[in-house]
């Protein structure tokens, strides 16, 4: 037997419960993980409480991200051997696999040995922001040096690691976070400049950052009515990316900037990287030679004990944190 969360209705974080399960051993294609760390994400505390991209199945776990020491190794399973050090890259379904868990099935294609200058936490903490804004930022929109890129809530873990892929690059981070409490920490993260848009006029000080012309990308996980104004923000001929709904307002179609500016307004998940096996191991290269260079530096802001899950998602939704969340196991 081994501790593990589970979900029996969807809801806020007080559904999640730490309870015993039986971890059968590896099937075909699958290694088991011995869990060290495990990263939380948005995605999650979506999923749990019911308005995530798929619907729960109960009993729920849930989890895309773990690093740890495999355990064993299924049928067909090369390249890995019990007790090398791996993490998880989000690339299945919570409904089939939940990292929440002392000891955890996982498909062996999703696996990774990562770079050993990582700490377990470190690992943890990498994959769903590194892949998510590599897939946008460098397998589509092919940011590189000269370019300027817009990064709405800067300060959550993807945003963060949107900074640093832009960095690593040679592109422009502008950072977007709605008051200047956290202008110091994201310039320190790597942000060349910091917008706080509840204080500043986020169209005039794009444009004026970027000389006239505005942004060739936005990556935005906020939507609502803020979508006309990173519109007008944008540059001809411009991408923004559309990853997420924090908002809770409607997302009116910037009609008129659309036309204007001959613009690209387009709808983009991590699954559709890590559902394409060539992507996929593009993506991991890209983020381990990162992570190994060091030109990638997983931020945590804070860690909780498995048995603090619910604090944890608490902590998850109090939108306080600048970097990644992670449970200790």
């Amino acid at each position: 037997m081994s501790r593990a969360v589970r979900f029996n209705e969807v809801g806020p974080p007080d559904v999640l419960r730490v309870v015993d399960v039986d971890v059968p051993r590896p099937g075909k294609g699958q290694v088991r993980i011995r869990v060290k760390a495990i990263g939380l994400n948005r995605a999650e505390s979506m999923f749990r409480s019911g308005q995530y991209l798929e619907q729960p199945k109960f009993p729920a776990g849930l989890g895309y991200e773990a690093a740890g020491e495999i355990d064993e190794v299924g049928e067909g399973v090369e390249g890995f051997s019990v007790g090398d050090a791996v993490s998880v890259v989000p690339a299945f379904s919570m409904n089939e696999y939940g990292l929440y868990g002392e000891l955890v099935l996982a498909p062996a294609y999703a696996v990774v040995k990562h770079p050993a200058n990582l700490s377990f936490i470190e690992a943890a903490a990498s994959w769903m922001m590194y892949l998510t804004a590599y897939g946008a930022l460098i397998d589509i929109a092919k940011l590189s040096a000269g370019d300027a890129v817009l990064i709405p809530a800067a300060s959550s873990s993807v945003g963060i690691a949107a900074i640093q892929i832009a960095k690593m690059v040679g592109a422009t981070p502008i950072a977007l976070t709605r008051r200047s409490a956290k202008r110091a920490q994201l310039l320190q993260l790597g942000a060349v400049h910091v917008i706080a848009t509840e204080e500043q006029d986020l169209v005039a000080e794009a444009l004026r950052i970027t000389g006239g012309h505005g942004a060739r990308v936005v990556f935005d996980p906020v939507g609502g009515p803020t979508l006309a104004k990173l519109a007008a923000a944008t540059a001809r001929l411009g991408t923004i990316f559309q990853y997420g709904a924090l908002s809770p307002e409607p997302t009116p179609l910037p009609l008129f900037e659309l036309l204007a500016k001959l613009l690209t307004i387009r709808g983009y998940v991590l699954f559709e990287v890590t559902g394409d096996p060539a992507r996929l191991n593009a993506g991991k290269r890209f983020v381990v030679d990162g992570l190994g260079e060091g030109a990638l530096k997983p931020i945590v802001a804070k860690t909780f004990p498995l048995d603090d899950i619910v604090a944890a998602h608490r902590y998850l939704e109090s939108n306080e944190q600048v970097g990644k969340i992670v449970v200790t196991v």
